[in-house]
């Protein structure tokens, strides 16, 4: 079975309708570091929310979940009206005697009392959740997978995106090991034109100066962080290429990436090392935006 990446971010909906009722849900969910689960509904559906629960999870493992599940009784027997007897005939005796009192007619008709409150109650036909769990986990199996549907779409979007700034990041750490040989003859250049001004003689200890610069050239050497970064590059495109629920290890291997680029900006003695570090480290930043989307 292929393990394709998810974004946790995305939005599924059903309606089922059967004789007996009809059952709408929608599910929609947001970044979040574990699988948080959030069911909204009906009371008399609540027996039932532990079944619900269950199928989602096994099919999500990360994300900030809303599910929301409305239930409509469409059986004839959906409502009836109660009538409350003792209450109407209390009803009826308070009139009579407030008209005796009163000296006026009684005119407490039967349409009269019933209009009085909670003599007739409308009341829902009692429900049997066993009745309708089917109807109801058919409905969310519809809708997760809708919502897995959205979630693989833009999850299969941020893997091109992603592979398009590592592409590109490739390109800049070769740039700044091309840029190494020159910075180190360009300072040997600077060391040495400072000795003879300063010596006002053209006879410069040429082994003190190639002591000078080998120096130098440790410093600001920054092959093992170039080395590691394009291991860690390399392992996030294959993490990204096996799929999966690979969220947490990329977000690893971007911090990972992010230290190496700082410790190259650190090193970094020359203006256009600068400013390629720091471009490799807005394009990190952007890739951990993304992965911050994977589950």
């Amino acid at each position: 079975m292929e393990r394709l990446i998810k974004s946790m971010t995305g939005f599924g909906r059903s309606e089922m309708v059967t004789e007996q009722c009809k059952i709408t849900v929608e599910i929609k969910a947001v970044n979040h570091r574990y699988c948080d689960l959030n069911i909204k509904m009906p009371k008399k559906l609540n027996i039932l929310e532990n079944a619900v629960r269950g199928a989602i999870k096994k099919a999500v493992h990360r994300g900030k979940l809303d599910v929301y599940i409305g239930y409509e009784d469409l059986s004839e027997h959906a409502a009836c009206v109660q009538l409350n007897k003792e209450l109407g005939r209390e009803y009826y005796r308070a009139l009579s005697e407030l008209s005796e009192e009163l000296g006026i007619d009684n005119d407490a008709s039967a349409v009269r009392i019933a209009r009085m409150p909670e003599v007739l109650m409308l009341s829902e036909a009692q429900l049997v959740p066993e009745e309708v769990e089917e109807t109801l986990l058919l409905a969310v199996g519809q809708a997760l997978s809708q919502f897995m549907e959205s979630r693989v779409r833009e999850g299969e979007q941020l893997k091109e995106d992603i592979l398009r700034k590592l592409h590109g990041m490739t390109g800049n750490i070769s740039a700044i090991e091309e840029r190494y040989p020159q910075m180190v003859s360009d300072y040997r250049k600077k060391l040495t034109d400072k000795v003879k001004e300063l010596l006002a003689d053209s006879n410069v200890d040429e082994s003190r100066i190639a002591t000078e610069v080998v120096i130098y050239a440790d410093k600001i050497c920054v092959d093992e962080e170039t080395v590691r970064l394009r291991s860690h590059i390399t392992n996030m495109e294959e993490e990204l290429t096996r799929g999966g629920n690979v969220g947490r290890k990329l977000d690893f291997i971007a911090q990972e990436m992010n230290r190496e680029a700082n410790t190259i900006l650190s090193k970094a003695n020359d203006i256009t090392v600068s400013n390629m570090a720091i471009d490799l480290k807005t394009e990190i930043e952007k890739i951990r935006e993304q992965v911050q989307n994977i589950e």
